[in-house]
């Protein structure tokens, strides 16, 4: 191997192992690697497969097939032929003619043939998490030993990039579940309780209210005392879940240093803006910041955008912020998911209000208003 074929090798690799620590997201992660495999080892086509549970695969990335050529071959493959043999037995394959393989089934309509084949599992341990392979080598021989080496390597940063990201997902959900059950915990010691007692005042004062004025006076008089009481409690509740970064820097400060954050590690670029705050009531803040975060987590995730941008800003009395994308945007009366409930009920619980706009092609918008 020569020198600069070697420098190109290292360059290579360093640039997939550069990506599974900058990235969060595991489909850029394993789109370098793919493309990179791709141009090192001189194929046609490559490609990455992650499989899910219903027999398809969760996450599938390629080199080489044009949209237009995937709008004609249909939707993406499932688990059979080569592709579901090799994610049973976990071993490499290198073929020079994958048709001629018994374990070959059949080619889609308008999907371009392959001859030559080099697939390698992607392992953590005795797990395979999925396939990554290549087809039709540019220069003559076919796929070789080495070839099979490199590409080895290649699974193996993909591996490190699929179980970083799943562990990030699992913190994730874990935090939020750890949050929830807290909040249910708070809720209940400090506010049901109170509840419970006002709606029996109410009821007992309902009982009396034609036969004992003063009693019904005196019942009333304890609802609205401990609906207040109540008010004070939910409101403590809910400053204690204020994050600790808003008590040092502010909403604002804290937006931009997520903001900065999320600019490092994602490949999207993110900006924030911000004009000047008035003193903000704790509660908004906290409000504000859940889901301008949500927001930035769908359209990093989600959007397939090149920029996304946050801001923060006072307008005739009231707080507004918007996070934008020029993404691929999505249908809103066809979408059930992206958290877009959880995040309308948290403006609304401050009196604010959230409002969406996005259409396939178009991006996505996302702003909230608040009176302060």
């Amino acid at each position: 191997m020569m020198a600069e074929e070697r420098e190109e090798i290292l360059q290579a690799v360093s640039s997939a192992v550069l990506a599974v620590t900058r990235h969060l997201s595991v489909r850029e992660v394993l789109q370098v690697i793919v493309r990179s495999a791709q141009r090192l080892l001189d194929a046609r086509y490559a490609a990455l497969g992650v499989p899910d549970d219903d027999g398809a695969f969760a996450e599938f990335v390629a080199e080489g097939i044009t949209d237009k050529q995937w709008e004609a071959i249909g939707p993406l493959p499932r688990q059979h032929g080569m592709l579901g043999a090799m994610l049973r037995e976990g071993a490499p394959v290198r073929l020079p003619d994958l048709c001629e393989d018994p374990r070959f089934e059949y080619w889609p309509k308008a999907h371009p043939v392959m001859k030559d084949f080099l697939g390698v599992p992607i392992r953590d341990g005795d797990e395979v998490l999925g396939i990554i392979f290549l087809t039709n080598k540019r220069t003559e021989g076919g796929f070789t030993a080495d070839d099979q080496d490199l590409l080895t390597l290649f699974a193996a940063h993909a591996a490190i990039a699929l179980t970083n990201a799943r562990l990030y997902e699992r913190g994730r959900e874990l935090a939020m579940l750890e949050e929830r059950n807290r909040v249910a915990r708070e809720l209940h010691d400090a506010v049901t309780q109170k509840l419970f007692s006002l709606r029996l005042s109410a009821q007992a004062a309902a009982t009396v209210l034609d036969r004992d004025s003063a009693r019904a006076a005196a019942e009333l008089e304890r609802v609205q005392r401990l609906a207040g009481e109540a008010l004070a409690e939910l409101r403590a509740v809910i400053v204690e879940l204020r994050p600790a970064e808003l008590d040092r820097h502010g909403l604002a400060e804290t937006l931009r240093k997520h903001v900065r954050l999320l600019d490092r590690l994602h490949p999207v670029r993110v900006t924030f803006d911000c004009e000047g705050l008035p003193a903000l009531d704790p509660a908004v803040e906290v409000a504000v910041l859940r889901v301008a975060q949500e927001a930035l987590h769908n359209a990093l995730r989600h959007a397939e955008a090149a920029g996304v941008s946050l801001w923060l800003g006072h307008e005739a009395g009231r707080l507004v912020m918007s996070v934008r994308d020029d993404g691929k945007g999505f249908d809103q009366a066809a979408s059930r998911g992206l958290g877009l409930v959880s995040m309308r009920e948290r403006a609304e619980s401050v009196g604010g209000v959230m409002s969406v706009e996005s259409a396939p092609g178009e991006g996505t918008a996302v702003r909230v208003e608040v009176s302060v």
